[in-house]
């Protein structure tokens, strides 16, 4: 997978993505990181990228000319995300959807946001991690990646690990235990050492079900209806 990133702060990236089995991944080759710094595309000596809101109002907008231009000159094609508060959920399904993509490209945004005519014009994809405001969109950008770039073939050294993690059956995780098996006068449930594994998958199921009804009653109801339809 190709990833471009544009964004004010280039020196953020790699990030955290550097490291561990996403590091590793790049290192690799399994996916390619190219950032693209908006500001390189200013028109003035100050290098600025935002100007105040038509209609008035507090903070700032990124210019349509000055993004658009950054744009122009670097996009490729394919999926093409601004990360945004007002976008659509990341939800696993929509991750698994990214990480079958060939070419990736987000948008960072930063102030109060960019200006709708580029959002427009280039058909931009909007996506929120979730209901609350960061100071820009180089963080959800990263964290978004980090989901994607763990799915993609390879990274993960057992492929079966993701089978059963919160989201990818409806439903939460399940409680997970390992040695020592006594710990502070807390034992590991006996039926997690009994060796008879279709016992051991009910309990995990029941677990999960327990769990995500007093964690998330609203996705035990999106896995309920799942399971009616």
């Amino acid at each position: 997978m190709k990833v471009k990133v544009f964004t004010i702060f280039p020196e953020i990236f790699p990030g955290f993505l550097g490291y561990s089995l996403t590091g590793k991944a790049l290192d690799e080759g399994k996916w390619s990181l190219e950032t693209v710094n908006i500001r390189d595309y200013a028109t003035d000596k100050h290098g600025s990228v935002d100007d105040t809101p038509c209609g008035g109002g507090a903070g700032m907008v990124m210019r349509p000319d000055i993004l658009g231009s950054a744009l122009h000159a670097n996009y490729n094609g394919g999926r093409l995300i601004y990360m945004s508060p007002r976008g659509k959920p990341l939800t696993q399904s929509l991750v698994h959807e990214l990480a079958r993509e060939d070419n990736l490209s987000i948008i960072c945004g930063r102030f109060e946001g960019i200006d709708q005519r580029v959002l427009d014009a280039f058909n931009v994809e909007e996506v929120s991690i979730g209901d609350y405001i960061l100071t820009g969109g180089e963080q959800a950008a990263q964290i978004m990646l980090d989901a994607v770039i763990r799915l993609l073939p390879g990274v993960l050294g057992n492929a079966d690990s993701v089978v059963d993690e919160s989201f990818e059956n409806g439903l939460l995780e399940h409680p997970q235990y390992t040695r020592p098996i006594e710990w502070e006068g807390r034992s590991v449930p006996d039926i997690l050492l009994s060796g008879h594994h279709q016992n051991i998958a009910k309990w995990r199921k029941e677990r999960s079900l327990e769990i995500t009804k007093q964690q998330r009653p609203d996705l035990l109801q999106k896995y309920l209806d799942s399971q009616k339809v």
